[in-house]
């Protein structure tokens, strides 16, 4: 009969979360001219055995330009750690996002340039757009998903041929204006 009343309990907040969020959806206004927004996003993986493991931690930093232009600094730092050896790289880059402004959900569209580097990488330039989606939970803080599309070239004469040979990064992470 306890475990009824707790589940009955735990059932109606529940219910209520998505009716307090709906109610003060009235006063969001999301960022504005001038302010900054910072993000924080990780990934990982390992195998069965965990012998082969890697830890991604990507942050950004950016101001708004305007309440649809987000530009900024975009930092990963890569670990991958075998058996046999360890690899630290890295990835910094300048982004420059258009959001387009849905009450709460902020879908976006972008680029970013910048450079890879660290260990067992070719230290190369990269480039390439970036699509993704901001959820606000309140006016400062907000839960999103990124994915990017890059490509490295040496110099301009290779962006052509290396746009084909890109790959997609993904990020789901949480994010701050301030």
């Amino acid at each position: 009969m306890k475990n009824a009343r707790i589940l009955t309990a735990g059932l109606a907040a529940a219910l209520l979360v998505p009716g307090v969020a709906f109610a003060q959806q009235a006063e969001f206004t999301g960022p504005t001219t001038g302010q900054w927004e910072a993000t924080l996003s990780g990934s990982g993986t390992s195998d069965t055995d965990f012998d082969n493991n890697t830890i991604g931690l990507t942050g950004s930093i950016g101001q708004y330009m305007h309440p649809n232009v987000l530009v900024g600094l975009r930092q990963t730092l890569n670990y991958s750690g075998t058996t046999n050896d360890d690899v630290f790289t890295g990835s910094t880059r300048l982004f420059a996002d258009y959001v387009f402004a849905m009450n709460r959900w902020r879908p976006y569209v972008g680029v970013s340039f910048g450079g890879i580097y660290g260990e067992g990488v070719n230290n190369t330039f990269t480039a390439g757009p970036e699509v993704g989606v901001k959820y606000y939970a309140d006016n400062n803080t907000f839960v999103f998903v990124q994915t990017e599309y890059q490509f490295t070239f040496q110099d301009s004469d290779e962006i052509t041929d290396a746009f084909n040979d890109g790959g997609y990064f993904h990020a789901v992470g949480i994010g701050f204006n301030f």
